[in-house]
C-alpha cells in the first residue's frame, strides 16, 4: 500500500487508476472524431434548416474595379494558363486588373509576366524570397480594385465563377466570400483520389456555416475581400486564408461560401506529395490558430468563436490523440487485452503510410491502399504539424504545391 498523507491508496486504486487513464487515451481520438465530423456537422446542418438558404444580391448596375492577387514562385509551366482563363472571366474586361507578385522566382516567371501583351497584368518581384504570406502583405501597396481576389498560380477559373462570388461582396455585411474548390485530376494515374471526397465534404461544411452566420477559413485557392481588410498586415509565417474569415469577422463582418464560385484544383498526384502539403499548411494552421486564439471567445464573438473551435481546433486536436491507440492499450492489459488491436491497427498502418510513401510515382495505388494510405498518411501530417507547433519552429519557406497541369474543360 501506498500512503498519501493520512489515506492509503490501495494496489486496486491504482490498477483503476492506471486503466482509467487507458480508457482515456482510447477513447479521446473517438470522442474528438466523432463531435468533429459527425456531431458538429449534424448541429450545424440542424441550425442551417431553422436559418435562410444563402441567396446571392442582386448583380450591380456598375461592377467594381477588380484585383486578381497571384503569389507565385517558379510557375513558368502553369502560371499562363490560370492568366488566360482568369482575364476570360465573362466579367467586364475594363474592371479587371492582375498583379502577380513573384516571390524572387528564378525561373521564367517575371519574364512571362512582363511579356504577356495584356496591359491589364502588372508584375511586382519580390527583392528576396519572403514566402505567400510576405508577398500578400507587399501587395496591399498596389492594389487598384475594391475587391482583392487571391488565386492560386495552379487553378482555373471557369468563366462564370468570378461574378457570384464579386456579388456576394455587394451585400454591405460580408467582408469576405470564398469560393467552391473543385478537385480534379487524372483518376488512371494518380492515387490520392480521396482528396476528392474529403474537399466536398468540406465544401458542404462551408455552406452549412455560411446559412449559420460565417465560414471560419477561406479556400486559399479563390477567395475574394475588401481591399481594405486584405491591406491588414500578418505575421508572415500565417496562412492568410485561413486567417481573413476571421479579419472579416474582427472588422463586423461576415465570411461566406458561394456556391455558384467554382474554381478546379488539380489535385496532388501523389500521397507523398500530399504529405508535404498536409504537414505543411497544417503547420501553418496551426500557427494562425494560435496566433487568432481570442476569436475563439465565445463571450465576444458568440456562434463564430464555436464554429471556429470546433471546425479547427477539435478537428486537429484529433490527430496528436491518436497516439493514445498506441499507447492507451498498454494500461488495459489486464483489463482489456484486446485493446492491443488497436495498437496493432496503428503500427499496420504507419507500415501502410511507409509503404506509400515509397510507391513508385509512375504507378497507380491499388484501390485498396489508396483510401486507408490517404488516412494514415493524413494523421503523420498533423503529427509533423504538432511537432513544429510544439517545438516553437518558424514555418519552413513557402513552397508550392506542385499540382499537375490541369486539362479538365472550364464549364
Amino acid at each position: 500500500m501506498l500512503h498519501v498523507g493520512s489515506r492509503v491508496i490501495s494496489a486496486r486504486e491504482r490498477r483503476s487508476s492506471v486503466e482509467g487513464f487507458g480508457w482515456f487515451l482510447v477513447a479521446l481520438p473517438v470522442l474528438l472524431g466523432g463531435y468533429a465530423f459527425v456531431v458538429y456537422p449534424v448541429l450545424v446542418g440542424a441550425w442551417a434548416r431553422l436559418r435562410p438558404s444563402y441567396t446571392l444580391p442582386p448583380e450591380p448596375a456598375e461592377w467594381p474595379l477588380v484585383t486578381i492577387l497571384i503569389v507565385a514562385y517558379n510557375e513558368e509551366r502553369r502560371l499562363r494558363r490560370t492568366l488566360e482563363k482568369a482575364l476570360d472571366t465573362e466579367y467586364p474586361a475594363d474592371k479587371l486588373d492582375v498583379l502577380v507578385v513573384s516571390d524572387a522566382s528564378t525561373d521564367g516567371t517575371d519574364a512571362l509576366v512582363r511579356d504577356f501583351g495584356d496591359p491589364r497584368v502588372r508584375l511586382l518581384r519580390m527583392p528576396e524570397r519572403k514566402g505567400k504570406a510576405a508577398g500578400e502583405n507587399a501587395s496591399s501597396a498596389h492594389l487598384r480594385g475594391e475587391i482583392v481576389v487571391s488565386i492560386d498560380a495552379s487553378i482555373l477559373i471557369p468563366p462564370g465563377s468570378l461574378k457570384p462570388l464579386v456579388r456576394a461582396l455587394m451585400d454591405p455585411a460580408v467582408g469576405l466570400a470564398s469560393g467552391r474548390d473543385i478537385s480534379v485530376g487524372d483518376e488512371t494515374r494518380e492515387g490520392n483520389k480521396a482528396e476528392s471526397s474529403y474537399v466536398g465534404l468540406e465544401m458542404q461544411l462551408r455552406a452549412m456555416e455560411t446559412r449559420v452566420h460565417s465560414i471560419v477559413g477561406a479556400s486559399g485557392c479563390f477567395y475574394a475581400a475588401r481591399r481594405h481588410l486584405h491591406q491588414v498586415q500578418l505575421p508572415e509565417e500565417l496562412a492568410r486564408d485561413f486567417a481573413a474569415a476571421s479579419v472579416a469577422r474582427a472588422h463586423g463582418y461576415r465570411a461566406v461560401s458561394v456556391d455558384e464560385a467554382t474554381c478546379l484544383v488539380p489535385r496532388t498526384p501523389t500521397l507523398k506529395a500530399e504529405l508535404r502539403r498536409k504537414s505543411r499548411t497544417m503547420g501553418r494552421g496551426l500557427d494562425t490558430l494560435l496566433f487568432l486564439r481570442g476569436m475563439m471567445n465565445p463571450f465576444r464573438y458568440g456562434r463564430y468563436a464555436w464554429m471556429m473551435a470546433s471546425h479547427k481546433l477539435v478537428r486537429w486536436m484529433l490527430f496528436p490523440a491518436f497516439l493514445g491507440w498506441i499507447v492507451g492499450p498498454l494500461f488495459l492489459l489486464e483489463r482489456a487485452p484486446w485493446a492491443l488491436l488497436l495498437t496493432a491497427g496503428m503500427l499496420v498502418g504507419l507500415a501502410l503510410a511507409r509503404l506509400v510513401l515509397t510507391w513508385p510515382d509512375d504507378r497507380k495505388l491499388p484501390k485498396l491502399v489508396a483510401f486507408p494510405g490517404y488516412v494514415f498518411i493524413s494523421i503523420v501530417a498533423g503529427w509533423k504539424a504538432w511537432l513544429h507547433l510544439l517545438k516553437q519552429e518558424k514555418s519552413a519557406m513557402w513552397e508550392p504545391t506542385q499540382r499537375p497541369v490541369t486539362e479538365a474543360p472550364l464549364a
